[in-house]
């Protein structure tokens, strides 16, 4: 691994918790290897292309990453009709990812709407250099799911395929197919793959307890999260 700086930003409103503060530790790097970066994530470090990142937040450790057990999992009923719904209609291709004007307006259809019916923060509109460097431009090749219904774009996952684990890095999707539960249809088809090739955990990222949006990580199960002790503990079964 080549670090090429690192820092913790100073405090700032929550990005999931209204009512709280965070504080994240940064380190960019130069090189990264998939093993590598599992290593980090095995600490809690997440990563968006090459930022990797972790919650130091002075007064909440509501931010535990969460991982899948693979070989255990079993589909709830609102897993199984997300299933019902999708499968044999919505087309997964996956590939190397690439900016195009698609993906960037189904971006901000999908984050003008969050903000809308969520409350998220009001987020301006992507460029091809911002996608990029968010999704594109990693330090090590990471896979680009894209769904369509029929030719159209209506979903989009980045996903890094690691030593022992795939991880789930962002999932965006058309509002107008929000019936559809795309983002639950991801992660079905990650667990999928995952199980198809022995791979015996799937990372979700953070859950955060309180936030909305991170309730429905904790609904795939069995799955564990990485305690303060840094060992991964049953968490919902």
């Amino acid at each position: 691994m080549e670090s090429l700086y690192h820092f913790i930003a100073p405090p700032s409103a929550c990005g999931y918790l209204p009512d709280q503060t965070w504080r994240l530790e940064y380190e960019i790097v130069g090189a990264l290897s998939p093993a590598e970066y599992m290593q980090r994530m095995l600490q809690g470090w997440r990563r968006f292309g090459d930022a990797l990142f972790r919650p130091r937040c002075p007064s909440c450790r509501s931010c535990r990453s969460l991982r899948v057990l693979v070989d255990r999992f079993r589909p709830d009923r609102s897993q199984r009709r997300a299933r019902k719904a999708n499968e044999g209609n919505v087309r997964l291709e996956i590939g190397s990812p690439i900016v195009t004007r698609a993906k960037l307006t189904l971006y901000d259809r999908y984050h003008a709407y969050q903000t809308a019916a969520r409350g998220w923060p009001e987020h301006p509109a992507k460029d091809a250099a911002g996608y990029a460097n968010s999704f594109v431009d990693n330090p090590f090749p990471t896979q680009e799911w894209c769904y369509y219904l029929g030719d159209r774009l209506v979903g989009v996952g980045y996903v890094d395929d690691l030593p022992g684990g795939m991880s789930a890095i962002y999932f965006f999707y058309d509002p107008d197919e929000r019936h559809r539960s795309l983002g639950t249809w991801n992660v079905l088809n990650l667990i999928e793959h995952a199980r198809q090739r022995r791979i015996p955990y799937v990372y979700l990222g953070y859950y955060v307890a309180g936030c909305p949006s991170m309730i429905y990580k904790s609904r795939f199960g069995p799955n564990q999260v990485l305690g303060k002790d840094g060992q991964w503990h049953d968490f919902k079964s």
